[in-house]
């Protein structure tokens, strides 16, 4: 019986961060459900340029570039009825090595797992049955309706190689 009430004071004192956080929220100071129209005036104000807008039935995806951060290349915004859904960095870094890369991933990964909890992996592959080789590593944190996900894409066929980190926020 004792032991209760110093769980329950471990519980109400230890901040909710340790526990795993409650939702994984957009980047850039959206959250999920804003409106398009909210979202388009600050991304302007931003300097940015939506260079495609796609729609597919309910949904549309929009591509944008110029938001700063060292080595992301585009982001999507996707909005389902006009609210956002999901937001993909897509971070490429042209000069770096396949060990960088990695690295990279590595302090991703850790950064998310400190933050969310440790992430599942949903997916690793290696495809070498054609004169293109691809790899592809993913993990997955899921907080309440949202989720995160990390990928590792890379395709080579010497000289030529592409590699390409995507860091994608997703209400669910």
């Amino acid at each position: 019986m004792r032991i209760f009430p110093a769980l329950l004071t471990i519980l109400v004192f230890v901040p909710a961060s340790v526990f795993g956080a409650d939702e994984i929220i957009p980047p850039f100071g959206f959250r999920w459900g804003d409106p398009a129209t909210r979202i388009e005036p600050v991304l302007k104000g931003a300097h940015t340029k939506i260079t495609s807008r796609e729609k597919k039935d309910k949904q549309e995806t929009w591509t944008v570039e110029g938001l700063v951060h060292p080595g992301l290349k585009r982001t999507l915004f996707t909005f389902k009825e006009g609210l956002l859904t999901q937001v993909e960095l897509q971070y490429e870094y042209p000069d770096w090595t396949i060990e960088r890369y990695n690295d990279r991933m590595g302090e991703i990964r850790r950064y998310f797992d400190a933050k969310y909890g440790v992430g599942k992996l949903i997916s690793r592959s290696r495809d070498t049955d054609t004169d293109v080789i691809q790899t592809l590593v993913g993990y997955q944190w899921v907080a309440g309706a949202s989720a995160l996900e990390l990928f590792y894409f890379s395709a080579q066929k010497e000289p030529h190689v592409f590699r390409t980190i995507t860091v994608t926020y997703k209400a669910i």
